[in-house]
């Protein structure tokens, strides 16, 4: 687990090491704007509460006036008197007048308007702007300020120059106290606004959210309502989409953030200055969140994810990123919302996406791997179908070991040993794959677990991996069918000239300790208990009873009645002080009942019925080992003197 999550921790930062990478291309940033403007267009509430009119310069105004463009000054000049006769707050005119119009009448008109304005305590403010020279050596930058007889009168002026990202969107808020909007608000306002960090635009709305008229609409009597400007502040600037006068000068347009979610593409520069005013006025602006938010954020996603992927479901895991993606928009959000916060949402998001997929990436690998390792360790021991489901179920084979009760088989061939000394040692590994080919599958096929071959000796065991609550009856219905396989093998043996062998199974049922046992480098699947010891001595046992399967009461208290069984006596192993009764499958009834009845009267003491007994069940069965074991052992007890120790069981060992 430990080498699993540190490959997962691993490929988690790598994966984080090609995000930091793409987070510094373009491509990264223009996904980063798409998300602002996604924020933005979901936030913006449409409507500003400050009393803002803008004045645009459209296509209704060139076509009712019959003026191309630049406007004579003379005409602002009429512009700005109306608005002073009409009582606005203050007025911005998003134009630069740098140069000197072909009629200085012009300019003294508008100079003497703006005279006017700015007496009557109505501040006006006009458009200045940066322009850059390139040289050889250096590159210059040169303030375009408006003429200075509009200065001398009061005008004050502040640069409407924006800066928009590759998509032409103005999404930041030119820094500094001497932009356009800037020095309006102090204008309204009367205190200097602050030099702090540049922050982002937060819009009020797409196109049309100020009160916006027509410019020439100011002009004409009766257009507009007396006193529709008062206590206004007025932009007037350029807002037009089609008008030709426009189409060989820059239309001061921009792309809006609202487009990206179907709005309208383009912004009025002037609607963008109205848009700064509002933001300074309020303070509302938005401000960058510190760029340890997102790093917190991708930590917080590898100190969750790493671990998951390698302790829960992959399914609880998937939930896991889903929440920590989900969460990382929702706090992007309540910050922008709440807050006038701007955290990108991209690098958390992408980070907690490219650890997931990491992670997910090393988990099924390992998954693969582990189910490789469960099929080449199982495939040899347990059925297709149970190596299947193990691999489907991983969880269904606890690692290291676990108590639980099965059924243990032991076999072994006897004269095998002088069997082999007439063979070579090709033959000899014949037969004995011979003999492995035949027994395995019967193994397989009642749910068994082949544990290990031992020589000419199967250990095998049901009840694990998987659970089977007839784990007894399996085992003891498989070993009377491999007593039934063996009867070809050793017919084969004997037409070959080769003396016969018979085998010899033991079977007992208890609690053990399953599961994968030995070192990192080599282990195998087994169980381990004093259960394994007694079906081992059970299996040997055979031999003093002339059995060919030998299973104990354990096994025998969990069979059906369809499985007839013949008592046969009362051992002790090595070590235990309680006897166990042992049991061969024996078709024969009477037999079964004859057997029973001389055990029982023998450890009634009832000797003479016990020896009856035998000798009716030796006449049934000649020759029968175990008939003719128990009958001796009655013979010597009859035999003790009286008050002698005296017990019906016998010590296995000494079988």
């Amino acid at each position: 687990m430990h080498a699993t999550a540190s490959k997962a921790l691993g490929a988690a930062l790598l994966a984080l090491l090609l995000v930091w990478a793409a987070a510094h291309s373009r491509p990264w940033h223009a996904l980063e704007f798409k998300s602002f403007d996604l924020w933005t267009t979901q936030a913006a509430p449409g409507h500003s509460p400050l009393p803002v009119a803008i004045l645009a310069i459209d296509e209704p105004s060139f076509q009712q006036l019959g003026q191309g463009w630049p406007f004579p000054r003379g005409l602002h000049a009429r512009l700005v008197d109306r608005l002073r006769e009409d009582g606005a707050a203050a007025i911005g005119l998003d134009m630069v007048f740098a140069d000197p119009a072909a009629d200085p009448a012009q300019d003294a008109a508008l100079a003497q308007a703006v005279a006017r304005a700015v007496a009557a305590g109505i501040p006006v403010v006009l458009a200045s702007a940066r322009e850059k020279v390139d040289n050889a050596s250096a590159t210059l930058w040169t303030d375009v300020l408006p003429l200075q007889a509009l200065r001398d009168v009061g005008a004050r002026h502040g640069d409407a120059g924006v800066q928009p990202d590759d998509d032409f969107v103005v999404r930041q808020i030119p820094p500094g106290p001497g932009s356009f909007a800037a020095v309006l608000a102090e204008s309204l306002t009367g205190h200097p606004m602050p030099e702090g960090t540049p922050g982002f635009i937060a819009y009020r709305g797409p196109r049309g959210t100020y009160d916006t008229r027509s410019y020439y609409q100011a002009l004409e009597p009766g257009l507009l309502p007396d006193g529709f400007f008062r206590g206004k502040t007025v932009l007037v600037g350029r807002s037009a989409l089609t008008a030709s006068e426009l189409q060989h000068s820059q239309a001061d347009l921009f792309n809006a953030p609202f487009a990206a979610l179907g709005g309208e593409r383009l912004f009025p520069g002037v609607e963008l200055q109205a848009t700064l005013l509002d933001n300074h006025l309020q303070g509302d602006s938005l401000r960058p969140a510190h760029e340890g938010w997102g790093a917190a954020l991708v930590l917080l996603a590898l100190a969750v994810l790493v671990p998951a992927s390698v302790l829960w479901h992959p399914g609880a895991v998937a939930a896991a990123a889903a929440g920590l993606a989900g969460g990382t928009l929702l706090l992007s959000w309540g910050l922008f919302t709440r807050a006038s916060l701007w955290l990108p949402p991209l690098l958390p998001l992408a980070g907690v996406l490219a650890i997931y997929g990491a992670t997910a990436l090393v988990a099924y690998a390992t998954a693969r791997r582990r189910a490789r390792q469960t099929r080449a360790m199982f495939a040899q021991y347990v059925p297709p179908e149970v190596v299947a489901r193990l691999v489907a179920q991983p969880e269904l084979l606890r690692l290291g070991g676990e108590a639980r009760e099965v059924t243990l088989m032991f076999t072994d061939l006897a004269s095998f040993t002088t069997l082999s000394e007439q063979l070579s040692a090709e033959q000899t590994v014949e037969v004995l794959t011979g003999y492995f080919n035949a027994m395995t599958p019967l193994i397989h096929a009642t749910g068994g677990t082949v544990d290990k071959f031992i020589g000419d000796a199967v250990m095998a065991f049901w009840g694990a991996p998987l659970a089977d609550e007839h784990h007894a009856e399996h085992a003891v219905r498989a070993a009377i069918a491999m007593q039934q396989a063996m009867e070809p093998l050793v017919a084969d043996l004997r037409a070959r000239g080769l003396p016969g062998i018979h085998m010899r199974i033991g079977l007992h049922t208890g609690r053990v300790v399953v599961g994968n046992v030995g070192s990192e480098q080599r282990f195998s699947y087994t169980a381990i208990g004093d259960a394994v010891n007694l079906a081992a001595r059970l299996e040997g046992a055979n031999k003093a009873f002339g059995t060919g399967i030998l299973l104990s009461e354990a096994t025998a208290a969990q069979l059906p009645a369809g499985i007839a069984l013949r008592a046969l006596d009362d051992v002790i192993v090595k070590g235990k002080t309680e006897p166990v009764r042992v049991y061969t499958p024996c078709d024969d009834a009477e037999a079964c009942r004859l057997s029973g009845a001389a055990l029982d009267a023998f450890h009634a003491r009832a000797w003479n019925e016990a020896e009856a007994r035998l000798q009716a069940l030796l006449a049934r069965l000649p020759g029968d080992l175990a008939a003719r074991r128990l009958l001796d052992r009655v013979t010597e007890a009859r035999g003790l003197p009286p008050g002698a120790a005296w017990s019906p069981a016998v010590a296995l060992d000494k079988l």
